[in-house]
């Protein structure tokens, strides 16, 4: 089995770079790449282009136009596109640890869907990561790193938390930039729903509709790390209203939406 491995970006090449080659250097590759492109310049499309000539994986660049803060849309159409029965979804802003994809695939199973763990770089840090181009791994005893215990990496302790977790009820969050979700199970709830614009929520919404579908949430300790690059927070305008749209959910117990990935799936 492998996976689609979707990136969603916007223009930060220097960050999506550094992504794509810790991605190039996994000891597991994915089946492909999907850059989830919501409206990127030139500079963007320049790299990917680029980058498809040393890619050693079917590479996509899925685009729309910059309207604004669009991410559920455009995570739509990647979903859409893939080709492998498993999505992995990161944010163009992280490094992956070597075997990030490997231990996704180790633990994935029908009837759930798996947030990995994320350890936080300083701007320091960030800089000389993306100078080394991703060849180096962040030092996780370092004052430039929150959150160290997150890259801890122990397969046998990956193994014991899963069991741990059985019996385990109650929503806590997801992780947008670390998710491993089946595409059938994405097609059950239609995605992301696109009435969610601007940043907030959206991925926290999939999640507990992905839970309200029947499908269960595991947590990937001790594996499936990635490490996120410091950057300016993104605007909340639109977290309120974002934040009602996921209150619903919960509240409601929804779990299909009618604005979804269906807009771009292909009908025979």
């Amino acid at each position: 089995m492998n996976c689609s491995l979707c990136i969603s970006t916007y223009n930060w090449p220097e960050a999506l770079r550094t992504c794509l080659e810790t991605v190039r250097k996994q000891t597991v590759l994915p089946g492909e790449i999907i850059i989830a492109d919501d409206g990127s310049g030139e500079e963007t499309r320049a790299l990917i282009e680029s980058f498809k000539s040393i890619c050693p994986v079917p590479l996509k660049h899925c685009w729309q136009p910059d309207e604004g803060f669009r991410k559920t849309s455009i995570l739509n159409q990647a979903f859409a596109m893939a080709t492998f029965p498993l999505i992995v979804t990161i944010d163009g802003d992280v490094m992956l640890h070597e075997n990030f994809i490997g231990d996704h695939l180790r633990v994935a199973k029908k009837g759930r869907f798996v947030c990995g763990s994320r350890v936080l770089m300083n701007e320091t840090l960030t800089k000389k990561m993306m100078l080394a181009g991703g060849e180096a791994t962040p030092p996780l005893l370092s004052r430039n790193i929150k959150k160290w215990y997150n890259g801890v990496h122990q397969p046998f302790y990956a193994f014991i938390n899963r069991f741990l977790q059985r019996g385990v009820r109650g929503y806590r969050y997801a992780l947008g930039c670390n998710m491993a979700i089946w595409k059938d199970d994405l097609i059950k709830v239609n995605g992301h729903n696109e009435s969610f614009t601007g940043w907030g929520k959206e991925d926290n919404d999939l999640a507990i509709r992905l839970m309200n579908a029947g499908v269960q949430l595991r947590f990937l300790k001790f594996g499936g790390i990635v490490y996120h690059m410091h950057h300016q927070q993104s605007a909340m305008t639109k977290l309120k209203s974002n934040e009602q749209l996921h209150l619903q959910s919960i509240s409601q117990k929804i779990t299909y939406v009618e604005k979804g990935m269906n807009q771009y799936m292909l009908t025979p």
